[in-house]
Parts: structure tokens; sequence; C-alpha cells
């Protein structure tokens, strides 16, 4: 079952003649899921005209290919326009393109803005030519899992949809082996906003031809995480046409840094995940107006950078076996460091931990033999010490505190900071034999 079932009953193509339940509405959620519906079930589709979500599970549209399809009446416009239905998902189903391709149009009388695919096979190919000049409310357009011919080629389907396609703002094409998004249709996007490409077949040579001069023009967020990239200087050549581009995730791929790369990113890139990429050093050149940072689940065994706009940023589950200096990020005041080889946070690195907002740096292995306890100890009296606090910290060494808490680890002045005892009592011997002479 899918919408195109759904348009032919309001085309009055379907007549509601059994009565089993098909059809489950969920009226808190205002959610309605419907199974495998037929000519017989299809009855029971009334049950989600209260419904803001749709979802249709199965069945089979092929016979309904040969169906005379005839423009709606005024009473049947009316009545698409009274629903509320803000979604419809498509899951598990064949998809005559031809079919689809007749029924869309009569979307414009509908007030739904999302529409996903899961898990469907498109057939054929349809004559979209019925699109010319139409809009469509729908704004979202998400496809998971489904299995279609290649896009390139279908290049004048996507000019009889301009219309439609340049008002569209978000797309999803996740989980469909994915491995190249032609140029000329990247122009037809002229409003999309987020792009999520995640879970394909990307290459690094795919990129620079899908991103284009002219393509995606507004696209702020680029999801390619998932893919078969591997090299940083070709993703970041790949992706610098992107005026507006904000935020970008490239985690789950095996990247490789060049270090005499000179392409420059999009000034404009705020957001960056780099996490679970592979990365055994920071690549570089970085974005440099950077406000979130993610590179952890790497392997990196130092950060010596320097991102003055820098808010945000993780490096969990590394190697790391110092805090980065914060003084090379101003404006920071996220910093996670979870499951790294720190050993103890220095004295003069707590201060400055201190101004931050939410500091992480649990499952570490602490050295708890004087100022490895006394720094978190007093970085968490600051209250900024982030989730995990304090049974997430423990002490690694010394032996006689191994296991323990760092938290109940007791720190006195005398056994951690002997300077800051003896040198006042020099000071005061110095100053009883002044005083005996």
């Amino acid at each position: 079952m899918s919408v195109a079932v759904l348009l032919l009953l309001g085309l009055g193509l379907l007549e509601a003649e059994g009565r089993r339940n098909r059809c489950f509405f969920n009226r808190t959620q205002e959610y309605c899921v419907c199974y495998s519906l037929s000519e017989e079930t299809i009855g029971s589709i009334i049950q989600c005209l209260p419904a803001t979500v749709v979802e249709f599970q199965g069945g089979d549209l092929e016979k309904y290919i040969a169906f005379p399809i005839r423009d709606l009446d005024s009473s049947t416009i009316e009545t698409l326009g009274s629903l509320i239905i803000q979604k419809i998902i498509i899951g598990n189903v064949l998809v005559p393109e031809i079919l689809l391709a007749r029924v869309l149009r009569f979307f414009s009388y509908t007030h739904v803005q999302e529409l996903a695919f899961e898990s469907c096979i498109f057939q054929g190919t349809g004559n979209w030519s019925d699109m010319d000049g139409h809009n469509l409310p729908i704004v979202s357009l998400s496809f998971h899992n489904v299995t279609s011919a290649p896009l390139t080629g279908h290049e004048q389907a996507f000019s009889s949809l301009s219309r439609w396609l340049e008002t569209l703002e978000e797309l999803a094409v996740t989980g469909s082996r994915v491995t190249s998004l032609p140029c000329a249709i990247g122009r037809v996007f002229r409003a999309l906003r987020s792009l999520d490409l995640a879970q394909n077949s990307l290459g690094d040579g795919s990129l620079s031809p899908a991103f284009c001069r002219g393509a995606f023009p507004q696209l702020q967020q680029l999801s390619l995480h998932h893919n078969s990239l591997s090299s940083y200087h070709s993703v970041c050549e790949g992706v610098e046409l992107l005026p507006e581009l904000q935020h970008l995730d490239l985690s789950h791929n095996k990247l490789t840094a060049d270090p005499s790369s000179s392409c420059q990113w999009p000034a404009s890139l705020r957001h960056f995940n780099l996490s679970n990429a592979g990365l055994e050093e920071v690549p570089t050149p970085l974005p440099p107006s950077l406000e979130v940072l993610d590179m952890s689940h790497n392997h990196l065994h130092a950060v010596d950078i320097s991102l003055s706009s820098l808010k945000k940023l993780f490096l969990n589950q590394n190697l790391l076996q110092a805090v980065p200096s914060i003084r090379n990020y101003p404006m920071l005041d996220t910093l996670h460091l979870d499951n790294n080889s720190i050993t103890e946070l220095p004295r003069a690195e707590v201060k400055l931990l201190g101004r931050l907002r939410d500091v992480a740096v649990a499952d570490n292995p602490f050295d708890c033999s004087c100022s490895g306890a006394g720094g978190l100890q007093g970085l968490a009296a600051t209250g900024h010490l982030g989730q995990g606090w304090p049974g997430d910290y423990r002490c690694h060494s010394p032996a006689q505190y191994q296991g323990w808490l760092v938290a109940q680890v007791p720190v006195s002045v005398l056994s951690c900071d002997l300077a800051a005892v003896v040198a006042p009592l020099c000071v005061a011997l110095v100053l009883l034999g002044l005083a005996g002479a």
C-alpha cells in the first residue's frame, strides 16, 4: 500500500467493501499505521483521517498501473484540503514510477509537508511531464534503503519536477548504495538547506561533480557519514564551492590527512564532525571559523591547534596523554576528554578549565599521588565537571589508591604542595633569626 492508493481512493477508483481492520490509529501521537491494504480492506483507512502522520507498510501497487486517473472534482479537492496529514511514510513496497508520476501532482491539494520512502523498490520509468509547472507543499523528502535506477540519465524527469524541487528544503537519500550525484541535479535544488547522503558508497572522486559550481547554492547542512571517503584533501576540494555550508559530517569514514593540502574550506563552516574517521593526527587545514569540532573516537596522540572561534571541542575516545592548551581556544565553553590516557590535570590548566561551562575527563588512568587528585577535586568544586563525576573518575595509580574514587582521595597541603608549607616556614625562621640578632 502507498500514497498512490490513498490518492486513488480520493479519486474514487477504489470502493470500501471489506470490514477487516488493517489501519491502527494512535490518538495520543496522532499517528496512523496501515498494513498491506487492498481493495477489500481499504475502508479501514478512514481511521487515519484525524492523523498528522500516516505510515503505509506493504502492498501491491502494480495492479493499479492501468487505472485511468482523471482530474479531481471540486468536492474531492475540498476533502483533500481539509486533511491535517503532514507526513506520509511508505515502506516495503514496489513503486511503479509511472504510477507515482501520475498521482504525485495531486499532493498540491493537500497539506503534506514530509514524504518518506523506506525499503522500497522503484521500478520502470515514469512520464513526469504532468508535473510541469506544478508546485507541491512537500518541503522534506527522504529515501532510506531504496533501490532504483541510477540518477544519471534522469535529468529530464528532474526538469519536469523543477518547480517543486527548487522549493524543497530537506532531502535525504541514505543507505541506498548511491555512488554519484550528477551536477545538473544539484542545480535544480535552489532552496535546499539540508542534504543527507549517509550510509552510501560515495568516494573521493564523486564529490566535485556532485557539488559543482551552481549546485545546492543554499545548502547549510551536509551529512556524508558512513561512506567510502578516504582523502581529507579531496573532500575539502569537493565541497569548497558550497558558499553557505555550516554543518559537515564526515564521521565513520577512513580519512587520511595530506600534510601538503592547501585547500580552503567554505568560510561559513561552523560545525565539523570528524569522529570515527581513523585519524592518527589532526588534519590541516581546519575551517578557520569553526565553533564546534568533534574528533572523538580516533587515534590522536596530541592536539596542537589554535581556533579563535571554537566553542565546543570533543576529543573523547582518543590516545591523548595531556590536556590540550585551553589558551588556544579563547571562546571555548565545552571540552570532552573522556577515555584517553590522561594521568593528571596540571594546576595551570585546572584554573583555565574552571572557566568552562562543561568539562568531561572521565575514565582516564589518573595518577592520584597529589596533583592528579587535587586538580580534579578542585575542578569538581567549580561545579563545571560534566556527567560522570564522581563515579567514573577512579585512580589508576599509585598502588595504595588504585581503584579508589578520585573524590575520596585525601589531599593535604603538606603532602601535595610541600613548597606551600616549606617556603613560609623558611621565611619565619629567617625573621626569627634576624630578630634574635
